[in-house]
């Protein structure tokens, strides 16, 4: 969940929310309203985190059932009056039957995406650095160029300490909160896949770090300290994970409008070109009964994000949980009572 913090200046005092996109026009045709929040998420801080795997949980229940299922773990379980955590879920008194009472609870009305940082860092540097960048591309993680990225992953095995420090160099390639590019970081960056490519990992990995221009990724560099826009922030996996979300839900049918726990990188500005790109990823429209597209050409999947603090909002409360809860059960989430809310989109290695 987010950082509460935010909420200083004494008891009861809330600064206002931030962020968002609530949405302007009425919604075109079906919809649904789903609720999210996720579990891991460290920002930009992505190699520093005592939680490699981020979970962006969604629920499409509505206020009533999300309270009346809050309750029920409360009485029925005897879990805090007030807000909990899955920590506290998981290791409670009847845990294993409060667990799969829930997950019953939420069976066809719910979803976790999961997204490995260090395997989003990689197809960063695909999609940036390899191809050409842009926005549609780095949202959803450009899957022409998966398998590639999955290579270099997997032969991280053979590269030692090798592969921290490139990953690393890419991070600070790209961070772009510096006044000034550092030429050097650009040296350090050839410096440290130098160094892979002397540790032999596979013929298929070893094309894909050769594929590394200087020109181009000088060039990519001086496009992301200018504020370049149509390239999608590179440090923030939280904006593909809700595309993905948001697809999984539209199914092309239908349009979804997000209720979040208040994120600070989804931004209107992201989000309004997030909305655009999904336009084009929709998946094909169903057809009318008169044989014509339902949905009209040019209408996002995402109607619109609004932003609430999960303290005030049930569903929330529930997605948070169930993030957790998938973020705590990541070594049985192939083989146990997960599985069925698990996106097959999700940016992992299965094969792990």
């Amino acid at each position: 969940m987010g950082d509460h913090g935010r909420h200083g200046g004494g008891p009861g005092v809330r600064s206002p929310l931030q962020g968002g996109l609530p949405p302007v026009d009425a919604v075109v045709g079906a919809v649904v309203e789903i609720a999210c929040d996720e579990f891991g998420f460290s920002g930009t801080n992505l190699l520093h985190s005592a939680t490699p795997v981020i979970t962006h949980a969604s629920v499409d229940l509505r206020a009533e059932e999300a309270i009346g299922l809050i309750t029920a773990l409360r009485s029925g379980f005897r879990f805090s009056p007030y807000e909990f955590k899955s920590g506290q879920f998981l290791r409670g008194r009847g845990a294993a039957e409060a667990l799969e009472w829930f997950l019953a609870a939420l069976h066809g009305r719910a979803r976790v995406h999961l997204a490995d940082k260090e395997l989003f860092l990689v197809t960063r540097i695909v999609d940036l650095l390899v191809a050409e960048p842009s926005y549609a591309a780095g949202t959803r993680l450009a899957r022409d160029h998966r398998p590639a990225a999955l290579a270099l992953y997997r032969a991280r095995r053979s590269a030692g300490g090798d592969w921290g420090v490139f990953l690393a160099a890419f991070v600070d390639l790209v961070r772009v909160k510096r006044w000034h590019p550092d030429r050097r970081t650009v040296e350090r960056f050839f410096e440290a896949r130098d160094a892979l490519v002397r540790d032999r990992l596979g013929a298929q990995a070893e094309t894909i770090l050769n594929e590394l221009n200087p020109t181009h990724v000088r060039a990519v560099v001086a496009r992301l300290h200018n504020d370049d826009r149509s390239i999608p922030p590179p440090l923030e996996p939280m904006l593909p994970a809700l595309a993905e979300t948001v697809l999984s839900w539209s199914a092309g049918q239908r349009q979804v409008l997000v209720t979040h726990d208040e994120q600070s990188a989804l931004t209107a500005d992201r989000l309004t070109r997030l909305q655009q790109v999904l336009v084009n990823d929709r998946g094909p429209s169903p057809v009318g009964a008169d044989g014509a597209p339902a949905w009209p050409a040019g209408v996002s999947p995402l109607a619109g994000l609004v932003m609430v603090d999960s303290r005030d909002d049930a569903r929330v409360q529930v997605a948070d949980l169930l993030a957790g809860v998938a973020r705590r059960s990541l070594g049985t989430i192939d083989d146990g009572p997960l599985q069925p809310l698990l996106s097959p989109t999700s940016l992992r290695d299965a094969a792990a």
